[in-house]
């Protein structure tokens, strides 16, 4: 009797295991045709934030690009909130896109989303910000640790070794807010006296709350460091309003930040192309598609700008 149970359990225990490991193969309609047509292409575009104009530019980059291929996009805008991603580029593999590009909000909660991509061979590009975990057949970005290190350095050159300067940090968790973080400590904590840091999360808002509260803990500093122009503006109006004279760096590029460039407000931005982003990762979507072989890591060019350039 013993015997039989055993067997019965056994039976059942592998049963349970065969159907869990079926319930694990994509259904037939999501996996992706083969399409000899580009004009039959349909591509999925997830975005961090529509609410940041770096991320608009991005997008209209990849739109541009689509249209004049004559292929598909539809756009989701994750709204900074990673679980939204999530599901949003879940939603985009149930319409059936023929290639996802993501511009992850978190490079380690989207990793999810890129392996149920993978799961059915549905081809991932990243923009901007990577990809913890699931295969990426290329990331397009700007070289965001040399933006750092340019973004230290020109603080040296115009300030001197050892001056006191603050950091604001992007989204804990997304690789460009890792990647910016050392490039700029790679010379900083060298030359500079970095006494304070804090996470912004790349947003305008935030960045002025922040630096409000950095500048009254850290009344002697000098310079910040921002990791993006959104956070650098709104270090500006604290600063503005604090009456002190004190540097401000961003990144990006983005069109507010060259006009407060222009006004002497903010004194450089390590800027970036966010269109030409787009438009190469549209290329490298394409190429993947046509089966031929793209680059794991595709640079888009930086430069650092100032009232003199």
């Amino acid at each position: 009797m013993m015997k039989k149970l055993l067997v019965i359990c056994l039976t059942l225990t592998l049963t349970l295991l065969l159907l869990s490991a079926c319930s694990m193969q994509p259904p037939e309609w999501a996996k992706p045709e083969k399409k000899e047509n580009l004009k039959d292409i349909k591509i999925g575009l997830s975005v961090s934030t529509l609410n940041n104009p770096f991320f608009v530019s991005l997008k209209d980059g990849v739109v541009k690009e689509i249209e004049s291929r004559g292929m598909q996009v539809i756009i989701v805008d994750a709204q900074n909130d990673s679980a939204k991603q999530v599901n949003d580029v879940e939603d985009l593999i149930q319409q059936g896109v023929d290639a996802l590009l993501i511009n992850p909000t978190d490079s380690a909660a989207i990793s999810t989303a890129v392996q149920s991509a993978n799961n059915i061979g549905i081809p991932v590009v990243t923009l901007d910000r990577s990809a913890d975990k699931g295969k990426v057949e290329a990331l397009v970005a700007s070289d965001n640790i040399k933006g750092g290190e340019m973004a230290a350095n020109y603080i040296i050159e115009k300030l001197g070794e050892n001056t006191q300067v603050i950091e604001l940090e992007g989204v804990p968790g997304a690789s460009a807010t890792r990647e910016r973080g050392q490039g700029f400590h790679n010379v900083a904590d060298v030359k500079l006296n970095v006494i304070a840091k804090q996470a912004a999360d790349f947003d305008r808002t935030k960045g002025l709350t922040v630096m409000e509260n950095l500048i009254q803990a850290n009344p002697d500093i000098k310079a910040v460091f921002a990791h993006n122009d959104e956070m650098a503006l709104g270090a500006i109006e604290a600063i503005n309003s604090s009456g002190k004279e004190i540097m401000v760096i961003g990144f990006d590029g983005n069109d507010d930040a060259l006009n407060a460039i222009k006004s002497g407000n903010l004194e450089a931005t390590v800027a970036q192309q966010p269109e030409l982003i787009g438009k190469l990762a549209v290329e490298a979507a394409r190429n993947v598609l046509q089966g031929k072989k793209v680059d794991k890591t595709i640079a888009a060019p930086l430069k650092l700008v100032t009232q003199d350039n």
